[in-house]
């Protein structure tokens, strides 16, 4: 315990500069404005600032982009209850009760509610994060070429088991990031790999590159074919702040939803986003007036907003501790620390101290600045709200491609990009999810490189995947989350979570 608050004490050190607390600052405001504007979201716009990350140092870089991520999520739930559209996906649950006390006027407190229920979360989720670091960082550094290998298999197959919509869908989603993955050159004969002779394809495909075209230009493709509908919100938005009632009747239900939070956000494949539905579901049952959900109950806004943040803190944990990305934006975040020269996994916590302590401790610093810098800012976002995107956009489009350029001084960069945002566009009307893509892609090249090392130790022998019982026993998870979610009675539950989605 007393090591625990020791490398909480380091951390904060590091956070508390100025340049740090700037750049906790920029991310947090940056992922408010990007949950409040639907159709941007945090995957897009972390793809986006990738270019902007090679200049930074690291630890600035990662914690600004950590803020956009758990910026968003407060931001999402902003425009979840003031227009009823869900600026983010964990958001879906926030908008069924948020939206129907905006109705009767009081906005405010959901409001007040989901940010004080998203800061206590961040709170205890940063604690969560910081006691199970140096033990899973351990047990990270057990792992062999034939575990990891299997630990990257688990969490893939927990990717398409969580994704939305169907397996088949995401599976293909997977194998398909995984074979551009394999584009370029081999890693060991140095031969090139569908390649199909084109020169741009000879390095290989850049991460930021089809981060940037599948979720940036694919995103603002998205948006403009669809038509805008948005009500905001033309009452008023009533105090913000809770009384001592209110806070106590939903004191229960915060709790409750970072306690969920912050164990589903830790599984790998995404599991953070079935926390806010999971706390939705419990405050349900327990409730002594159930049939009242859907028509504005607080703590059916206060629950799933503290499980959504806490989920989305405690993601971290796989990729800081074992170098496994659970979702998208942590997939990104590989890629911001890859650009930076950092290997995700078990080693960041012994090379590099102060970069992971640091950003550990600038999650309760950014949640205490959401807290502070969006409550007085809600009419600011109400007026942005009703600005059309279809404004925003050509901005957006130009900072892509100047940013696209900078990276490697080729256009032909920008045109893969552009290409890319095609396909993820066509991905969407196919309705294909893009998330488990960059995953497949993220994990692809590490995936064939700890299975040729596990080929090389064993002599061949496909077996050395069974013989270590700690790689034998993570597949056997992955082959019961597979076989479990094939049956038709789970299957029919999953469609029903992800049916709002």
């Amino acid at each position: 315990m007393m090591a625990m608050f020791e490398h909480l004490g380091l951390g904060m050190t590091v956070a508390f500069t100025l340049q740090n607390i700037f750049f906790c600052f920029i991310g947090c405001l940056i992922g408010t404005l990007v949950g409040v504007l639907p159709g941007v979201g945090p995957v897009a716009t972390i793809s986006i600032l990738l270019p902007v990350t090679l200049s930074l140092d690291p630890t600035g870089a990662l914690i600004m982009l950590a803020g956009i991520y758990y910026g968003a999520q407060y931001g999402g739930s902003t425009t979840a209850i003031l227009v009823n559209i869900p600026g983010e996906a964990t958001a879906v649950v926030t908008a069924i009760d948020g939206h129907e006390m905006a109705k009767k006027g009081q906005a405010g407190l959901a409001l007040g509610l989901a940010a004080i229920g998203s800061f206590i979360a961040g709170t205890v989720a940063t604690l969560v994060i910081a006691a199970l670091a140096t033990p899973m960082t351990k047990l990270g550094l057990l792992f062999g070429p034939a575990e990891y290998f299997s630990l990257m298999i688990m969490g893939l197959v927990l990717a398409v088991v969580l994704a939305h919509g169907s397996l088949v869908k995401a599976l293909a989603m997977i194998v398909a990031g995984v074979l551009l993955s394999c584009v370029g050159a081999d890693m060991e004969t140095g031969r090139e790999r569908m390649t199909f002779g084109l020169y741009m394809l000879t390095d290989g495909i850049e991460f930021v590159v089809l981060a940037m075209g599948i979720f940036g230009f694919g995103e603002i493709f998205k948006n403009l074919a669809d038509p805008e509908k948005r009500d905001v919100m033309r009452g008023t938005i009533g105090r913000l702040l809770p009384t001592f009632a209110e806070l106590r009747q939903n004191l229960g239900a915060i709790l409750r939803g970072t306690g969920l939070g912050s164990i589903l956000g830790v599984l790998p494949g995404n599991g953070a986003i079935l926390a806010p539905f999971a706390s939705y579901a419990l405050e349900k049952r327990i409730s002594d007036r159930p049939q009242d959900f859907g028509k504005g109950v607080p703590q059916a806004v206060s629950g799933p907003e503290s499980a959504n943040n806490a989920g989305a803190q405690t993601s971290f944990i796989p990729l800081l501790t074992l170098g496994i990305p659970p979702n998208a934006v942590m997939a990104l975040m590989v890629g911001a620390m890859m650009i930076q020269g950092i290997v995700p996994g078990p080693q960041v916590i012994q090379n590099s101290p102060d970069l992971f302590w640091g950003l550990v401790a600038s999650m309760w610093i950014g949640n205490l600045m959401l807290v502070v810098i969006n409550l007085p800012l809600i009419g600011v976002w109400v007026k942005l709200l009703k600005v059309p995107y279809r404004l925003l956009f050509p901005a957006i489009v130009a900072f892509c491609c100047i940013g696209l350029f900078s990276i490697s001084n080729d256009g032909a960069q920008v045109i893969m990009a552009g290409v890319l945002g095609l396909l993820g566009f066509a991905l969407y009307k196919l309705q294909f999810e893009a998330a488990p893509l960059a995953l497949g892609f993220v994990l692809g090249r590490l995936l064939e490189e700890k299975l040729r090392q596990a080929l090389i130790i064993s002599d061949g022998s496909m077996t050395t995947f069974l013989t270590s019982p700690l790689s034998a026993g993570l597949l056997l998870v992955a082959l019961a989350a597979l076989v479990i979610a094939i049956l038709p009675s789970i299957r029919k539950s999953r469609d029903e979570i992800f049916a709002d989605d």
